[in-house]
């Protein structure tokens, strides 16, 4: 279903007045089709099917390099993402590291971002982003394992409230043989080293 622009710039208009706004002042007067614009972009993964990008698979076997069968875990760190808290319709934006262990079948890299974008582009809370990614790669791919950490930033954390501008809070999503703490931990180090290296 697609964003309902005309509706959503109606309701700004009168969200505006009810904060005591003119929403006709020249400052305010394209507020609700810009707003509009910027929600048609912020919840673009309603309705889409997040697991589309993961269709494409390759063999590891029989694909264009069997001489270079994984041995362990694929990783792709430091994925940017942005959502909207479903709380507060507050942003919230961060990294995602996701890691899988191949099974027979691996998919392009940069099939993974498109997974979290999907999923990050609806009213969301971080707990269940880290879950449906998870559950997506894990459903769709025949991964022995699949691990996904979320490190982000919540604006109603960060700019209300408390107000703890530094804040930031990290999630665990793991299935397979990553459910296992020990399993995992290498993963988390090279995750936590990236960390590092962006500060």
């Amino acid at each position: 279903m697609a964003v309902d622009r005309e509706r959503i710039a109606a309701l700004v208009r009168e969200l505006l007045g009810a904060i005591g706004e003119d929403p006709d002042r020249p400052g305010l007067k394209h507020t609700p089709d810009r707003v509009a614009d910027a929600y048609a972009e912020f919840f673009s993964g309603v309705g889409e099917d997040a697991a589309a990008p993961l269709a494409r698979t390759i063999s590891v076997s029989r694909g264009p390099a069997p001489d270079t069968l994984p041995s362990g875990a694929v990783m792709l760190r430091g994925i940017r993402f942005r959502s909207v808290c479903e709380h507060h319709l507050l942003p919230f934006r961060g990294h995602a590291h996701i890691a899988y262990l191949p099974g027979e079948q691996v998919v392009g890299l940069g099939a993974l971002p498109k997974v979290v974008e999907i999923l990050a582009s609806r009213p969301q809370v971080q707990e269940r982003l880290g879950e449906q990614i998870a559950d997506t790669i894990a459903a769709s791919l025949d991964a022995r394992g699949v691990l996904v950490v979320l490190d982000a930033s919540h604006e109603c954390v960060t700019m209300r409230g408390g107000q703890q501008a530094d804040a930031s809070t990290v999630t665990i999503a793991a299935r397979g043989e990553f459910t296992d703490p020990a399993a995992r931990a290498e993963l988390i180090a090279l995750m936590s080293t990236h960390q590092g290296a962006r500060e």
